[in-house]
Protein backbone atom coordinates (compact mmCIF):
# COMPACT_ATOMS: atom_id res chain seq x y z
CA UNK A 1 0.00 0.00 0.00
CA UNK A 2 1.44 3.49 -0.84
CA UNK A 3 3.04 5.00 2.30
CA UNK A 4 1.90 8.16 3.98
CA UNK A 5 3.30 11.43 3.05
CA UNK A 6 6.95 11.92 4.81
CA UNK A 7 5.90 8.66 7.31
CA UNK A 8 6.25 5.28 6.86
CA UNK A 9 3.07 4.87 9.21
CA UNK A 10 0.00 7.12 10.04
CA UNK A 11 0.21 9.13 12.79
CA UNK A 12 -3.61 9.59 14.09
CA UNK A 13 -3.87 12.10 17.28
CA UNK A 14 -7.28 10.91 18.41
CA UNK A 15 -6.17 9.18 21.80
CA UNK A 16 -8.23 5.46 20.95
CA UNK A 17 -7.57 4.12 23.85
CA UNK A 18 -10.26 3.88 26.74
CA UNK A 19 -8.53 4.30 29.70
CA UNK A 20 -6.18 7.02 28.38
CA UNK A 21 -9.02 8.99 26.81
CA UNK A 22 -11.24 9.16 29.88
CA UNK A 23 -7.71 10.30 32.00
CA UNK A 24 -7.28 13.05 29.54
CA UNK A 25 -10.71 13.92 30.00
CA UNK A 26 -10.12 14.48 33.71
CA UNK A 27 -7.52 16.57 33.05
CA UNK A 28 -9.15 18.38 30.25
CA UNK A 29 -11.91 19.61 33.10
CA UNK A 30 -8.97 21.45 35.14
CA UNK A 31 -7.43 23.27 32.23
CA UNK A 32 -7.43 26.84 31.15
CA UNK A 33 -9.44 26.79 28.03
CA UNK A 34 -10.62 28.50 24.85
CA UNK A 35 -12.98 28.28 22.73
CA UNK A 36 -11.48 27.25 19.33
CA UNK A 37 -13.16 28.52 15.29
CA UNK A 38 -15.03 26.40 13.50
CA UNK A 39 -11.76 25.35 11.47
CA UNK A 40 -9.64 24.91 14.01
CA UNK A 41 -11.92 22.21 15.31
CA UNK A 42 -11.67 20.60 11.93
CA UNK A 43 -8.58 20.48 11.68
CA UNK A 44 -8.11 18.70 15.34
CA UNK A 45 -10.49 16.46 13.42
CA UNK A 46 -8.35 15.89 10.72
CA UNK A 47 -5.00 15.81 13.02
CA UNK A 48 -6.98 13.19 14.83
CA UNK A 49 -7.70 10.57 11.96
CA UNK A 50 -4.23 10.96 10.78
CA UNK A 51 -5.30 13.09 7.40
CA UNK A 52 -2.39 15.16 8.42
CA UNK A 53 0.30 12.94 8.72
CA UNK A 54 2.81 13.37 9.68
CA UNK A 55 2.13 16.96 11.54
CA UNK A 56 1.63 16.87 15.44
CA UNK A 57 -0.38 19.78 16.21
CA UNK A 58 -0.82 23.17 15.29
CA UNK A 59 2.16 25.06 13.67
CA UNK A 60 3.72 27.98 15.07
CA UNK A 61 3.89 31.16 13.02
CA UNK A 62 7.84 30.23 11.14
CA UNK A 63 6.14 26.71 9.73
CA UNK A 64 2.49 28.35 8.69
CA UNK A 65 4.41 31.13 6.59
CA UNK A 66 7.32 28.52 5.52
CA UNK A 67 4.15 26.40 4.38
CA UNK A 68 1.78 29.67 2.72
CA UNK A 69 5.09 31.02 0.50
CA UNK A 70 6.51 27.69 -0.38
CA UNK A 71 4.80 24.54 0.82
CA UNK A 72 7.60 23.98 3.46
CA UNK A 73 8.00 23.49 7.07
CA UNK A 74 10.79 25.43 8.73
CA UNK A 75 12.97 21.71 9.00
CA UNK A 76 12.08 21.61 5.42
CA UNK A 77 8.95 19.26 5.06
CA UNK A 78 6.38 19.77 3.03
CA UNK A 79 2.64 20.70 3.61
CA UNK A 80 0.54 22.52 1.43
CA UNK A 81 -1.11 25.20 3.58
CA UNK A 82 -0.96 26.64 6.91
CA UNK A 83 -2.67 24.79 10.11
CA UNK A 84 -2.76 27.14 12.73
CA UNK A 85 -5.12 27.68 16.23
CA UNK A 86 -5.84 30.93 15.83
CA UNK A 87 -7.35 32.85 18.83
CA UNK A 88 -8.70 36.63 19.26
CA UNK A 89 -7.79 36.42 23.12
CA UNK A 90 -5.13 34.66 25.48
CA UNK A 91 -5.98 35.92 28.46
CA UNK A 92 -7.83 32.50 29.78
CA UNK A 93 -4.75 30.78 28.94
CA UNK A 94 -2.05 32.99 29.58
CA UNK A 95 1.01 31.46 31.12
CA UNK A 96 -0.58 27.44 30.53
CA UNK A 97 1.59 24.89 29.28
CA UNK A 98 -1.58 22.77 28.52
CA UNK A 99 -4.96 24.15 27.54
CA UNK A 100 -8.38 22.32 26.61
CA UNK A 101 -9.39 23.09 23.21
CA UNK A 102 -13.33 23.37 23.14
CA UNK A 103 -15.51 22.89 19.88
CA UNK A 104 -17.81 25.63 18.85
CA UNK A 105 -19.87 23.38 16.29
CA UNK A 106 -20.91 21.20 19.20
CA UNK A 107 -23.92 22.04 21.73
CA UNK A 108 -22.56 23.10 25.49
CA UNK A 109 -18.75 23.45 23.54
CA UNK A 110 -16.98 20.00 24.97
CA UNK A 111 -13.27 19.81 24.81
CA UNK A 112 -12.59 18.18 21.81
CA UNK A 113 -8.42 18.45 22.16
CA UNK A 114 -6.14 19.16 24.90
CA UNK A 115 -3.06 21.14 23.31
CA UNK A 116 0.19 21.56 24.71
CA UNK A 117 1.01 25.10 24.43
CA UNK A 118 5.02 25.64 22.91
CA UNK A 119 3.97 29.11 21.50
CA UNK A 120 2.24 31.65 21.64
CA UNK A 121 2.42 34.34 19.20
CA UNK A 122 1.06 37.31 17.56
CA UNK A 123 0.45 37.17 14.30
CA UNK A 124 0.45 40.55 11.96
CA UNK A 125 -1.59 41.96 9.62
CA UNK A 126 1.11 41.92 6.92
CA UNK A 127 1.66 38.36 7.82
CA UNK A 128 -2.01 37.26 7.67
CA UNK A 129 -2.00 39.14 4.39
CA UNK A 130 0.66 37.23 3.08
CA UNK A 131 -0.50 33.85 3.98
CA UNK A 132 -3.94 34.86 2.68
CA UNK A 133 -2.45 35.92 -0.86
CA UNK A 134 -0.26 32.74 -0.96
CA UNK A 135 -2.77 30.34 0.23
CA UNK A 136 -5.82 31.65 -1.77
CA UNK A 137 -4.08 33.65 -4.65
CA UNK A 138 -6.49 36.86 -3.65
CA UNK A 139 -6.99 39.04 -0.48
CA UNK A 140 -10.82 40.04 -1.85
CA UNK A 141 -12.74 39.84 1.35
CA UNK A 142 -15.70 38.29 -0.86
CA UNK A 143 -14.08 34.73 -1.02
CA UNK A 144 -15.36 33.07 1.29
CA UNK A 145 -12.41 31.15 2.11
CA UNK A 146 -10.58 34.75 2.56
CA UNK A 147 -13.44 35.93 4.54
CA UNK A 148 -13.27 32.86 6.70
CA UNK A 149 -9.48 32.95 7.36
CA UNK A 150 -9.28 36.45 8.08
CA UNK A 151 -11.92 36.65 10.62
CA UNK A 152 -9.94 34.02 13.13
CA UNK A 153 -7.85 36.18 16.14
CA UNK A 154 -4.39 36.86 15.62
CA UNK A 155 -2.88 34.93 18.38
CA UNK A 156 -1.25 31.83 17.20
CA UNK A 157 -1.25 28.87 19.89
CA UNK A 158 1.46 26.42 18.53
CA UNK A 159 2.15 22.77 19.97
CA UNK A 160 0.98 19.22 19.71
CA UNK A 161 -2.65 17.79 20.34
CA UNK A 162 -4.27 14.75 21.72
CA UNK A 163 -7.33 14.67 20.27
CA UNK A 164 -10.79 13.67 22.41
CA UNK A 165 -13.58 13.35 19.79
CA UNK A 166 -14.09 13.78 15.79
CA UNK A 167 -16.69 16.55 16.57
CA UNK A 168 -19.73 16.02 15.17
CA UNK A 169 -18.98 14.43 12.18
CA UNK A 170 -19.18 10.98 14.03
CA UNK A 171 -22.04 11.66 15.46
CA UNK A 172 -24.22 13.12 12.84
CA UNK A 173 -22.79 10.35 9.97
CA UNK A 174 -22.05 7.89 11.31
CA UNK A 175 -22.14 5.28 7.99
CA UNK A 176 -20.39 8.30 6.24
CA UNK A 177 -17.39 9.58 8.79
CA UNK A 178 -14.26 7.58 8.09
CA UNK A 179 -10.62 8.42 9.46
CA UNK A 180 -7.71 8.27 7.57
CA UNK A 181 -6.67 4.98 9.70
CA UNK A 182 -10.32 3.74 9.51
CA UNK A 183 -10.10 4.36 4.93
CA UNK A 184 -6.63 2.28 4.92
CA UNK A 185 -8.14 -0.35 7.14
CA UNK A 186 -10.95 -0.76 4.51
CA UNK A 187 -8.86 -0.57 0.91
CA UNK A 188 -6.49 -3.39 2.74
CA UNK A 189 -9.36 -5.36 3.45
CA UNK A 190 -11.24 -5.02 0.11
CA UNK A 191 -8.06 -5.80 -0.86
CA UNK A 192 -7.50 -3.28 -3.03
CA UNK A 193 -4.19 -2.19 -4.79
CA UNK A 194 -4.99 0.54 -7.34
CA UNK A 195 -7.43 3.24 -5.57
CA UNK A 196 -8.17 6.63 -6.98
CA UNK A 197 -10.09 8.96 -4.99
CA UNK A 198 -12.83 11.28 -6.09
CA UNK A 199 -13.57 14.67 -3.93
CA UNK A 200 -16.62 16.03 -3.80
CA UNK A 201 -19.06 18.83 -2.05
CA UNK A 202 -21.59 18.39 -4.16
CA UNK A 203 -23.96 15.62 -4.94
CA UNK A 204 -22.55 13.89 -7.69
CA UNK A 205 -24.22 14.13 -11.65
CA UNK A 206 -23.99 11.79 -14.52
CA UNK A 207 -20.61 13.55 -15.46
CA UNK A 208 -19.32 12.92 -12.63
CA UNK A 209 -20.62 9.39 -12.43
CA UNK A 210 -19.16 8.84 -15.60
CA UNK A 211 -15.57 10.56 -15.34
CA UNK A 212 -14.90 7.99 -11.81
CA UNK A 213 -15.51 5.41 -14.55
CA UNK A 214 -13.39 6.73 -16.94
CA UNK A 215 -10.72 6.83 -14.27
CA UNK A 216 -11.28 3.74 -12.80
CA UNK A 217 -11.00 1.91 -16.04
CA UNK A 218 -7.72 4.45 -17.66
CA UNK A 219 -5.88 3.73 -14.57
CA UNK A 220 -7.15 0.08 -14.07
CA UNK A 221 -8.00 0.89 -10.11
CA UNK A 222 -9.44 -1.39 -8.57
CA UNK A 223 -11.97 0.90 -6.10
CA UNK A 224 -13.43 4.11 -5.97
CA UNK A 225 -12.98 5.99 -3.05
CA UNK A 226 -15.81 8.72 -3.06
CA UNK A 227 -15.05 11.18 -0.31
CA UNK A 228 -17.06 14.02 0.67
CA UNK A 229 -16.67 16.84 2.82
CA UNK A 230 -18.69 17.06 5.71
CA UNK A 231 -17.85 20.53 7.08
CA UNK A 232 -18.84 24.01 6.64
CA UNK A 233 -19.56 25.41 3.15
CA UNK A 234 -20.48 28.72 2.04
CA UNK A 235 -24.15 29.47 1.59
CA UNK A 236 -25.88 28.03 -0.95
CA UNK A 237 -24.14 24.89 -1.25
CA UNK A 238 -26.58 21.52 -0.53
CA UNK A 239 -26.34 20.39 3.04
CA UNK A 240 -24.30 17.11 3.87
CA UNK A 241 -26.69 14.97 4.36
CA UNK A 242 -28.62 15.69 1.29
CA UNK A 243 -25.38 14.86 -0.54
CA UNK A 244 -24.79 12.12 1.01
CA UNK A 245 -28.41 10.55 0.43
CA UNK A 246 -27.92 11.27 -3.11
CA UNK A 247 -24.22 9.59 -4.04
CA UNK A 248 -25.64 6.79 -1.69
CA UNK A 249 -28.77 6.20 -3.86
CA UNK A 250 -26.11 6.70 -7.31
CA UNK A 251 -23.66 4.08 -6.04
CA UNK A 252 -26.47 1.46 -5.18
CA UNK A 253 -28.29 1.94 -8.03
CA UNK A 254 -25.30 2.06 -10.74
CA UNK A 255 -22.23 0.85 -9.07
CA UNK A 256 -20.93 -2.86 -9.56
CA UNK A 257 -20.96 -4.18 -5.80
CA UNK A 258 -17.40 -3.46 -4.02
CA UNK A 259 -16.19 -1.24 -6.71
CA UNK A 260 -16.94 2.43 -4.77
CA UNK A 261 -16.58 3.31 -1.07
CA UNK A 262 -18.60 6.37 0.38
CA UNK A 263 -16.88 8.23 2.64
CA UNK A 264 -16.72 11.63 4.28
CA UNK A 265 -14.42 13.50 6.17
CA UNK A 266 -14.52 16.34 8.78
CA UNK A 267 -13.11 19.41 7.29
CA UNK A 268 -14.69 22.75 6.70
CA UNK A 269 -13.86 24.22 3.15
CA UNK A 270 -11.20 26.74 2.07
CA UNK A 271 -12.38 27.49 -2.32
CA UNK A 272 -8.34 27.75 -1.93
CA UNK A 273 -8.58 26.15 -5.68
CA UNK A 274 -4.97 24.92 -6.51
CA UNK A 275 -3.48 25.15 -3.04
CA UNK A 276 -6.30 23.20 -1.83
CA UNK A 277 -5.83 20.79 -4.66
CA UNK A 278 -2.56 20.01 -3.62
CA UNK A 279 -3.67 19.67 0.28
CA UNK A 280 -6.79 16.98 -1.02
CA UNK A 281 -4.26 15.41 -2.73
CA UNK A 282 -2.11 15.27 0.30
CA UNK A 283 -4.37 13.92 2.92
CA UNK A 284 -5.87 11.34 0.12
CA UNK A 285 -2.50 9.86 0.00
CA UNK A 286 -2.45 9.44 3.59
CA UNK A 287 -5.66 7.41 3.69
CA UNK A 288 -4.21 5.09 1.38
CA UNK A 289 -5.56 6.32 -2.40
CA UNK A 290 -2.88 5.63 -5.22
CA UNK A 291 -4.72 8.31 -7.83
CA UNK A 292 -6.76 11.31 -7.38
CA UNK A 293 -9.29 13.02 -9.92
CA UNK A 294 -8.62 16.85 -10.58
CA UNK A 295 -11.09 18.21 -12.84
CA UNK A 296 -11.89 21.92 -13.84
CA UNK A 297 -12.04 24.75 -11.47
CA UNK A 298 -11.15 22.27 -8.53
CA UNK A 299 -11.93 23.84 -4.73
CA UNK A 300 -12.52 26.71 -7.16
CA UNK A 301 -15.02 29.60 -6.26
CA UNK A 302 -16.27 32.50 -8.27
CA UNK A 303 -14.03 33.29 -11.10
CA UNK A 304 -10.43 33.39 -8.79
CA UNK A 305 -8.90 30.52 -10.02
CA UNK A 306 -8.27 29.64 -13.98
CA UNK A 307 -10.15 26.40 -14.80
CA UNK A 308 -7.13 24.29 -14.69
CA UNK A 309 -4.71 25.84 -12.34
CA UNK A 310 -5.60 23.20 -10.00
CA UNK A 311 -3.80 20.80 -12.18
CA UNK A 312 -0.81 23.37 -13.67
CA UNK A 313 0.06 23.84 -9.84
CA UNK A 314 1.31 20.36 -9.29
CA UNK A 315 3.75 20.78 -12.18
CA UNK A 316 4.60 24.60 -11.20
CA UNK A 317 4.74 24.56 -7.30
CA UNK A 318 4.70 21.06 -5.57
CA UNK A 319 8.05 19.79 -5.23
CA UNK A 320 8.74 16.16 -7.11
CA UNK A 321 9.70 14.67 -4.41
CA UNK A 322 6.64 15.85 -2.20
CA UNK A 323 3.82 13.27 -3.08
CA UNK A 324 4.27 9.71 -4.58
CA UNK A 325 0.05 9.79 -5.06
CA UNK A 326 -0.55 10.14 -8.74
CA UNK A 327 -3.20 12.89 -10.39
CA UNK A 328 -5.72 11.88 -12.96
CA UNK A 329 -6.01 15.44 -15.30
CA UNK A 330 -9.61 15.10 -15.72
CA UNK A 331 -11.49 18.05 -18.05
CA UNK A 332 -14.48 19.37 -18.29
CA UNK A 333 -17.85 15.95 -18.64
CA UNK A 334 -20.85 16.87 -20.25
CA UNK A 335 -23.41 14.07 -22.40
CA UNK A 336 -22.57 14.64 -25.81
CA UNK A 337 -25.61 14.56 -28.58
CA UNK A 338 -23.23 12.86 -31.05
CA UNK A 339 -21.81 10.53 -29.43
CA UNK A 340 -24.51 9.28 -26.90
CA UNK A 341 -22.54 9.16 -24.09
CA UNK A 342 -20.54 11.28 -21.58
CA UNK A 343 -17.22 12.54 -22.83
CA UNK A 344 -14.17 14.86 -21.90
CA UNK A 345 -14.73 17.72 -23.75
CA UNK A 346 -11.48 17.74 -24.87
CA UNK A 347 -11.48 14.09 -25.93
CA UNK A 348 -14.46 15.44 -28.77
CA UNK A 349 -12.65 18.32 -30.36
CA UNK A 350 -14.95 17.80 -33.28
CA UNK A 351 -17.89 19.23 -31.28
CA UNK A 352 -19.66 22.43 -31.23
CA UNK A 353 -20.83 23.45 -27.78
CA UNK A 354 -24.08 22.78 -29.02
CA UNK A 355 -23.38 19.26 -29.06
CA UNK A 356 -23.55 18.88 -25.57
CA UNK A 357 -25.57 18.80 -22.82
CA UNK A 358 -24.53 22.09 -20.60
CA UNK A 359 -26.81 23.33 -17.75
CA UNK A 360 -25.41 25.81 -15.24
CA UNK A 361 -25.85 25.47 -11.39
CA UNK A 362 -28.20 28.58 -11.68
CA UNK A 363 -30.46 26.62 -14.58
CA UNK A 364 -30.18 23.37 -12.29
CA UNK A 365 -31.01 24.66 -9.36
CA UNK A 366 -34.31 26.44 -10.55
CA UNK A 367 -35.43 23.60 -12.29
CA UNK A 368 -35.12 22.19 -9.20
CA UNK A 369 -36.53 24.48 -6.79
CA UNK A 370 -39.50 24.27 -9.56
CA UNK A 371 -39.90 19.96 -9.09
CA UNK A 372 -38.65 19.88 -13.04
CA UNK A 373 -35.84 17.47 -12.84
CA UNK A 374 -32.60 17.93 -15.32
CA UNK A 375 -32.73 15.30 -18.28
CA UNK A 376 -31.43 12.26 -18.14
CA UNK A 377 -28.13 12.93 -19.44
CA UNK A 378 -27.12 15.06 -16.84
CA UNK A 379 -28.66 13.74 -13.54
CA UNK A 380 -29.94 10.34 -12.71
CA UNK A 381 -33.68 10.41 -12.29
CA UNK A 382 -33.41 9.13 -8.12
CA UNK A 383 -30.86 11.36 -7.91
CA UNK A 384 -32.94 14.64 -9.13
CA UNK A 385 -35.94 13.68 -7.11
CA UNK A 386 -33.62 13.45 -3.59
CA UNK A 387 -32.25 16.93 -4.84
CA UNK A 388 -36.19 18.31 -5.87
CA UNK A 389 -37.47 17.49 -2.23
CA UNK A 390 -34.86 19.25 -0.70
CA UNK A 391 -35.26 22.05 -2.66
CA UNK A 392 -38.69 22.22 -2.35
CA UNK A 393 -38.11 21.98 1.49
CA UNK A 394 -36.61 24.97 1.70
Amino acid sequence: MIKPVGADALLPLYVDDADARAALEAEARGLPSVVVSSATAANAVMLGGGYFTPLAGYMNLADALGAATDMRLADGRFFPVPILNLVESVDAIDGAGRIALRDPNVDGQPVIAVQQVDAIEQVDDAQIALMTEKVYRTTDREHPGVAEFNAQGRYAISGPIEVLNFSYFATDFPDTFRTAVQIRAEIERRGWRRVVAFQTRNPMHLAHEELCRMAMERLDCDGLVIHMLLGKLKPGDIPADVRDNAIRTMVKLYFPENSAMITGYGFDMLYAGPREAVLHAYFRQNMGATHFIIGRDHAGVGDYYGAFDAQEIFDSEVPPDALEIEIFRADHTAWSKKLGRVVMMREAPDHAKEDFILLSGTRVREMLANGIAPPPEFSRPEVAQILIDYYQSL
